[in-house]
């Protein structure tokens, strides 16, 4: 398990709402693009970051997270896993507050090196996917939705 108990919750709830997603294009056969849509209706504001730079659901893009000109809250990523330590590290850079790698992005030195930058980190996990499992849990909590 790649996620220290509440870590997720905390990043999806908590943590901020500006994502960027680097890998996202528009691409709608990735599946950036479909993340990013139930992001986008779970209230993030989603901004692209692809070597292309291209506007994805009216947000434009970036190449590189050091050319996002505001403070990002969380880097999503959707690029393979021995890519992926440098992006985490770019992201530590840039003052982000936490890390996801997306399902089947490991890099277990990466997820060491973010966390002891003091960012929360997830890894190998999909945010779309526990937002729906956070909604199912939290429906039947004391508190949950009325």
């Amino acid at each position: 398990m790649y996620a220290e108990p509440g870590i997720i919750r905390k990043i999806i709830e908590e943590t901020g709402g500006t994502w960027a997603l680097v890998g996202l294009s528009s691409n709608r056969q990735r599946a950036a693009h479909g993340v990013a849509e139930v992001l986008r209706r779970h209230g993030k504001r989603v901004v692209p970051v692809h070597p292309k730079a291209e506007e994805v659901h009216g947000e434009r893009g970036y190449a590189r997270l050091a050319d996002i000109p505001f403070p990002v809250d969380v880097v999503d990523v959707f690029v393979n896993s021995d890519l992926a330590g440098a992006v985490a590290d770019e992201a530590v850079a840039i003052g982000a507050r936490a890390v996801w790698f997306q399902l089947g992005v490991v890099d277990e030195a990466a997820y060491e090196r973010t966390r002891a930058a003091g960012l929360d980190m997830v890894m190998d996990r999909c945010p779309a996917i526990e937002l729906g499992s956070l909604r199912v849990r939290g429906a039947g909590e004391a508190g949950g939705a009325s």
